[in-house]
């Protein structure tokens, strides 16, 4: 049976919130800010609206260089605490579309605070166009309760129901059925396969790859060579439109973690671990403060061009000790700073899958 995926990406969110919530800024170009704490309006763009993004404004850009392109934009600070109040209650309309699997959980599965997956191959059977009247009366829904919309993509896997819904946006919905994938892949520049990073494309363009059609084309074993077995294997079988991953509710996705802006963008390895280790002691008090263990480790760092890079690491199990949580920091970090040549600007550090402690777990118990 054909799989029946979708993806929710909601339109332009922080920015269609503030229009929500102010009906003034109706028309205006709207840029959501996220400030450094610098001073000086320093920061970054965090989104904007469709008006800002004609005008030339785009995320990660400097707040200065936006403001001095559209000089009569509205500029408002992020309001994260806000924004995620309000992606909880657009996460409950979707998450009762999805299948229940035999675990009693959903198959719905929350990438960011914008977007989600879906598996409804049960209630559909497969159908595709079945699949797109759902989607439809998603979009209906999120509408008619929270005011905003969203763009859908619906394909059978999450691979393309991802790239699907960025097709027509905003406010649009796109299904490619499995018969039309080829067609659909077929001419894309390699930045629009989902997975592909700046330096994975870089790689791929020194061997002569430019398109997804040309990765498809290519021989795997060379893809392996270059790349190894897991990372070549994935390119190839992504460029064919094949993803097997599944589509799963995350359990213990509560999240604690805290972000910190350095003294000067830097790459000294000394600094950047000074702030590690401010960084776990800070999430450590928080995590004993709760009583909580976890498993997920994820690293966030904004480099110099304003552009957010995100990481983690799953260990085998829970566990609640500093050390594991810096040692684990740490190398997150050195595996990217191998891989880029910026400056970072500001680091954080998260965990996740949380639960409550059994009792505190040891480096040497975790070895």
């Amino acid at each position: 049976m054909t799989r029946a995926i979708i993806h929710v990406d909601m339109d332009y969110f922080y920015a269609a919130i503030e229009e929500r919530e102010d009906p003034s800024l109706s028309g205006k170009a709207v840029v959501v800010c996220m400030y450094s704490g610098r001073g000086g309006g320093s920061g970054s763009v965090s989104t904007c609206n469709y008006p800002a993004r004609d005008a030339g404004i785009h995320s990660g850009m400097p707040c200065s260089r936006a403001k001095s392109i559209d000089p009569d934009a509205v500029f408002l600070p992020v309001r994260k605490e806000f924004y995620t109040s309000v992606s909880e209650k657009v996460m409950n309309i979707l998450r009762q579309y999805a299948d229940t699997a035999p675990d009693g959980t959903k198959t719905f599965e929350q990438v960011s605070i914008d977007e989600a997956f879906l598996d409804i191959t049960q209630a559909t059977g497969g159908d595709l166009e079945l699949a797109q009247e759902i989607g439809m009366r998603i979009k209906e829904e999120v509408k008619e309760h929270e005011h905003i919309t969203c763009s859908v993509g619906v394909g059978p896997n999450k691979l393309i129901a991802k790239m699907a819904s960025s097709v027509r946006k905003p406010d649009g919905i796109t299904v490619i059925k499995p018969g039309d994938v080829g067609d659909f892949l077929k001419g894309m520049e390699l930045t629009s396969l989902w997975g592909i990073g700046k330096v994975t494309g870089e790689k791929l363009e020194q061997i002569g790859i430019t398109t997804i059609e040309q990765l498809a084309a290519h021989d795997v074993i060379d893809l392996i060579k270059v790349f190894g077995k897991k990372k070549g294997t994935w390119l190839k079988k992504a460029a064919d439109g094949v993803d097997e991953s599944v589509v799963k509710e995350k359990i213990g996705s509560d999240q604690i973690g805290r972000i910190i802006t350095l003294p000067q963008n830097s790459r000294d390895t000394e600094l950047i671990f000074q702030t590690i280790d401010k960084l776990v002691e800070d999430v450590i008090d928080k995590l004993d403060s709760r009583g909580l263990s976890f498993r997920l480790v994820t690293v966030t760092v904004i480099t110099s061009d304003f552009k957010t890079h995100t990481n983690s690491h799953t260990l085998n199990h829970h566990v609640s000790d500093r050390n594991i949580l810096r040692d684990a920091a740490r190398e997150i970090l050195i595996a990217f700073i191998s891989e880029t040549t910026l400056d970072l600007r500001r680091i954080g550090v998260r965990v996740g899958n949380l639960q409550k402690s059994s009792g505190q777990t040891t480096l040497f118990e975790y070895l």
